[in-house]
């Protein structure tokens, strides 16, 4: 079984005003919709989870809804007090109807240009391994400065990357990877991969695709707008 977690907890705040970003409108319809669309109707996909705040259910049901694949949806995780606390609590939610050999994959709702080709491609390269993470690779000149404030190295960017959503995890041991950082441990996780890779699990890296960006700022946003434009005409 291939599950997604969508995780639309996050506020935005970044981008100013008091609606999250993945609630905004664009042409009529939430940033969450366009993402949403690449999941429900996606065949290697046979179970959505959603991580969102209760004033935004109604909102997210009327996307649903107006895809013939609603049946997908299984329903609402709650938010946690940081992205990974999140994804755990969408986790337990999955672990009651689904085997621990099944696989999750973690995907941001203000990542609405993820392609369905992209999506089966990170769940195919997932099997046989404990998980997948896009990755890209860094193009400028990378340094470490210790203080902040001056350089102390010289880092070899051909062995640096930048990770990318979605991530693909078998859930059980993904599950497992993360309930043992509770209580606290799991509040300083940065990224979805990290509780895998500090349990030792098998994570392979597969090319990502610089057009499945985050809407961070509002030269995002900007940009997803004329990708839809585009797409529309």
């Amino acid at each position: 079984m291939n599950i997604a977690i969508i995780l639309a907890g996050g506020m935005g705040t970044r981008l100013g005003g008091e609606i999250p970003k993945q609630y905004i409108q664009v042409k009529s319809r939430p940033v969450i919709a366009y993402c949403l669309d690449n999941f429900m109707d996606n065949e290697v996909i046979d179970a959505i989870q959603i991580v969102a705040d209760h004033e935004w259910h109604d909102l997210i049901r009327q996307c649903i809804e107006e895809n013939e694949f609603a049946y997908k949806w299984k329903g609402f995780s709650r938010p946690g007090s940081n992205r990974q606390l999140s994804i755990f609590h969408g986790l337990e939610d999955i672990m009651t109807y689904a085997d621990a050999e099944s696989y999750v994959m973690i995907h941001d709702a203000a990542r609405p240009l993820v392609k369905k080709e992209f999506i089966k491609e990170c769940f195919a390269k997932a099997k046989k391994h404990d998980g997948v993470m896009p990755v890209l690779p860094m193009k400028d000149t990378v340094y470490l400065s210790k203080d902040g404030k001056s350089v102390t190295s010289l880092l070899d960017r051909e062995k640096i990357f930048a990770g990318q959503a979605p991530e693909v995890f078998r859930l059980g041991t993904y599950f497992d990877a993360n309930k043992a950082l509770l209580p606290n441990e799991i509040l300083s996780i940065k990224g979805s991969t990290e509780p895998a890779v500090m349990a030792g699990l098998d994570i392979v890296m597969i090319a990502g695709d610089e057009e499945n960006f985050k809407i961070t700022t509002q030269e995002d946003m900007e940009r997803f707008k004329q990708k839809i434009v585009v797409d529309i005409m």
